[in-house]
């Protein structure tokens, strides 16, 4: 049902609400072929073609329209996969006229059309965030999610370290279905296959009823949940082939009968990476080269199982669980040689490293729908569990005199995550609502660290976290005329408890730190939209928000290793917060949409890297973190979502930020650590193409710009990369063959030059150009409702404490 068309009735519906009407139209709509009742038809009323009012069925197929002048009227019937069809009713002669049981058909050509994957990605702006609805371009783009990130207006990818950043932040919180994941993010979106996403919603200043974690927002990331008759399903499956070959495939089922509907969702990810790079350093009396060689290869299998029961009209329980699994093992080799072999010792590092994650995640939510519309309360529990294990063992060869020796890392990490909110909704008028809710968040995280080293002293290490968060939030709102307002707050009390033990071969090294915070803070929201006319809309918003550390920010646990560098994190760190103000311009036109906006963003207590000299090795750097003074950032950005002509249609964004980089470093010829800052101005611009050539055969052209990026040690130099793709639709369009050539030109590199804490440069690369081919099959029957359903059954994130 087209928006104007629901405008039009809601305003005819109002017009009529004034009249001295008496008049009602009652039945049932019921399936010709099944019998079974159609719930959420559209009942549209008409005099004399002009549309008056209208109405949807009930689950049971049942439809009242109630004060209507007594006259004649024309009354249609429509719904999505259906034929169209009407009937004449005279209320002259009875004001209370039944049309009891009536049949509609489907449309059997119009159900040819219907396909869960759409050909082309579009973007949707709504009020307070961009919704991707991903499509097989997309999903062609790469296997994962980390690899289709890139390819997302304001997201960016680091292409070594698989950090998201989103308008050149990288304090951003993913979440999957709404919900947290135990799980890191450089890791959850490896995880993922594309295949398994519907939609991508990116959420750059959520108001008061969303938390107030990540300085640049949410994105959220929504798997595939079908909700047709029957039982019915889609298979996705793909190859890439680059050195090695990558598979990635999705299977999603649906079965639905009576008042329940069954959903599961099956991700497999299998890969071989394979990342060269080199640094040349021109550190006085060390200069040395290093070149490195990575090799990884992963194994991910992603499941997702729920259900939904419409109890009643009023009552509806869902219920659904993630598992993930991840197996994954790699290899690396490290060379330092140096001009001056006979001052420094050259240096080999062989490393082979085995991993397992293992993610549950189960979640129920009571949904209650009260009388007066609108009007409900939804209470949700959420709980995960998972286990990380890894097995490190690095072998080191140091010449000059020859010296080799063998260090094992055992890590074994444990997380559990509950959640319980409760969310009302109250329309008090047709102009204010009112929203309420709580939150409860426990969060209880444990590391074990086996340091093993038969040269030196070993070491085991432990960290144990503990964080609860207890919230409540209130939102108001209220329309006047063109003009649209919220104001919210919310109010959280954040506990945490963290304590690090370190037992050492030499009860010398040995020790134990500890670390504890409460706080109560408010973090108060503000929305006002206006609505110049249907073309044009203006919105202003502003939220307060936090940026608390995460448990690899601040375990003093070893990340990773080199022979020059190594990562740790800072237990003393402390949450930073942002004041962040937005403003956007939407214009509506002939061939598409245009969203324009600025922001700025007023950082307190910033966190930031920060690299120093490891105090028992001082040829080696300690890569961690710190907090900075305050800071601003600001940014313009731009998208557009268009429609040239009949057969070439694009999607395209640019944006531009400017920030000051903030951090410690530390001067190469003496040990005392300075601050340093700098000005940074990133570019950043997409466009994604598509050209239909024939009904079934469609090409796209994406290309993307990532512009220099300023950092304290170095300068990320400029990339950018072409990619070129088909698709064609077979079997009477049931299928789709998608073919993709990603980085044309093989331009894609992370290249950097620097001068500070002294002289170096270098680059890393990656299986960039790849080929990607794949088939998307749709299969079973059943009567499409998944467009006509309420929000929840589209499986869209609704918010607030309920969802965050």
């Amino acid at each position: 049902m087209k928006l104007k068309l629901i405008i039009t009735c809601f305003l005819c519906s109002l017009f009529y609400g004034f009249a001295q009407n008496s008049g009602t139209i009652k039945g049932k709509i019921i399936d010709k072929n099944t019998k079974q009742p159609l719930p959420y038809v559209n009942i549209v009323i008409k005099d004399n073609d002009k549309i008056i009012t209208g109405g949807v069925t009930k689950d049971d197929g049942s439809f009242a329209i109630n004060q209507l002048a007594v006259q004649k009227y024309t009354v249609e019937f429509q719904f999505i996969g259906y034929i169209t069809s009407s009937k004449t009713v005279d209320l002259t002669n009875d004001a209370n006229f039944n049309l009891g049981t009536i049949t509609i058909e489907e449309d059997v050509t119009e159900l040819k059309e219907v396909q869960i994957v759409a050909e082309r990605s579009s973007m949707v702006q709504k009020i307070d965030r961009k919704v991707i609805n991903v499509g097989k371009d997309l999903i062609a783009s790469g296997t994962t999610a980390s690899e289709i990130m890139n390819n997302i207006p304001t997201v960016s990818i680091d292409p070594q370290t698989k950090e998201i950043s989103m308008r050149g932040n990288s304090n951003v919180r993913v979440l999957v279905d709404g919900k947290p994941s135990n799980v890191s993010i450089e890791q959850l979106l490896q995880q993922i296959p594309s295949a398994s996403i519907k939609q991508i919603e990116l959420i750059t200043n959520p108001s008061a009823k969303y938390n107030p974690e990540g300085m640049s927002g949410i994105i959220n990331i929504i798997l595939h949940k079908n909700s047709q008759d029957g039982f019915n399903g889609s298979i996705n499956s793909g190859v890439t082939f680059g050195i090695t070959p990558k598979t990635n495939s999705a299977l999603n089922l649906n079965y639905r009968v009576g008042k329940v509907n069954f959903y599961t969702n099956y991700g497999f990810n299998h890969g071989k990476n394979a990342n060269h790079g080199f640094v040349e350093s021109e550190r006085t009396n060390q200069e040395n080269r290093q070149d490195f060689q990575f090799n990884n290869k992963n194994n991910s299998h992603l499941v997702k199982f729920g259900m939904d029961y419409y109890i009643n009209d009023k009552n509806t329980l869902s219920a659904y669980t993630n598992q993930s699994f991840t197996y994954g093992d790699g290899n690396g080799f490290t060379t330092v040689i140096y001009d001056d072999a006979i001052a420094n010792r050259n240096t080999n590092q062989l490393f082979g490293s085995n991993s397992t994650n293992k993610n549950q995640t189960y979640d129920m939510v009571f949904k209650h729908d009260f009388e007066k519309k609108d009007e409900n309360f939804e209470l949700q529990l959420n709980y995960s569990h998972t286990v990380n294990d890894e097995n490190t063992v690095y072998n080191e060869t140091i010449s000059n005199p020859t010296e080799s020796f063998e260090r094992t890392n055992l890590v074994k990490g444990t997380t559990d995550y509950f959640q319980m909110n409760a969310d009302y909704v109250n329309p008090i008028s047709e102009t204010l609502k009112l929203e309420l809710g709580v939150e409860t968040r426990i969060q209880n995280s444990g590391n074990q660290f086996n340091d093993i080293n038969p040269s030196f002293t070993s070491a085991n290490n432990s960290f144990d976290f503990g964080r609860n968060i207890y919230s409540a939030y209130a939102n108001l709102g209220k329309q006047i005329g063109k003009w649209s307002g919220q104001l919210g707050v919310r109010l959280e009390y954040f506990d945490l408890d963290a304590n690090f033990a370190i037992e050492e071969t030499n009860p010398a090294f040995s020790d134990t730190q500890n670390i504890s915070d409460d706080l109560f803070t408010a973090y108060p929201s503000a929305f006002f939209t206006y609505t110049a006319n249907d073309k044009n809309s203006f919105n202003f918003n502003y939220s307060r928000r936090v940026d608390r550390p995460s448990i690899g920010q601040i375990s003093p646990i070893r990340e990773w290793t080199t022979p020059l560098m190594e990562s740790r994190g800072n237990p003393a760190l402390a949450p930073q917060f942002t004041n962040s103000f937005e403003a956007n311009y939407t214009r509506t036109t002939k061939i598409g949409s245009i969203t324009s906006g600025v922001f700025y963003r007023s950082i307190s207590d910033e966190i930031s890297r920060t690299v120093y000299n490891d105090p028992n090795n001082v040829n080696r750097n300690i890569l961690s973190y710190a907090n900075f003074d305050n800071n601003n950032a600001y940014g313009i950005e731009s998208s557009a979502n268009l429609k040239f002509t009949k057969w070439w249609s694009a999607n395209a964004s640019a944006d531009i930020y400017f920030k000051t980089a903030k951090g410690t470093i530390q001067n190469a010829n003496m040990n005392a650590l300075e601050n340093a800052e700098v000005d940074v101005t990133t570019f950043n611009a997409r466009i994604n193409n598509s050209f239909t050539a024939t009904k079934d055969l469609r090409f796209q052209l994406f290309g993307m710009y990532r512009g220099k990026d300023k950092g304290l040690q170095y300068d990320r130099k400029a990339m950018y990369k072409m990619d070129f793709g088909a698709t064609y639709n077979i079997l009477k369009g049931k299928g789709t063959i998608t073919a993709r050539y990603n980085d044309v030109f093989e331009n894609m590199r992370f290249a950097f030059d620097g001068k500070i804490p002294y002289r170096q440069q270098g680059a890393f690369y990656w299986e960039s150009q790849t080929f990607y081919v794949g088939i998307n099959y749709i299969f079973g029957g059943g009567k499409n409702r998944a467009l006509a359903r309420k929000q929840r059954d589209a499986n869209e994130t609704q918010g607030g404490g309920g969802m965050f």
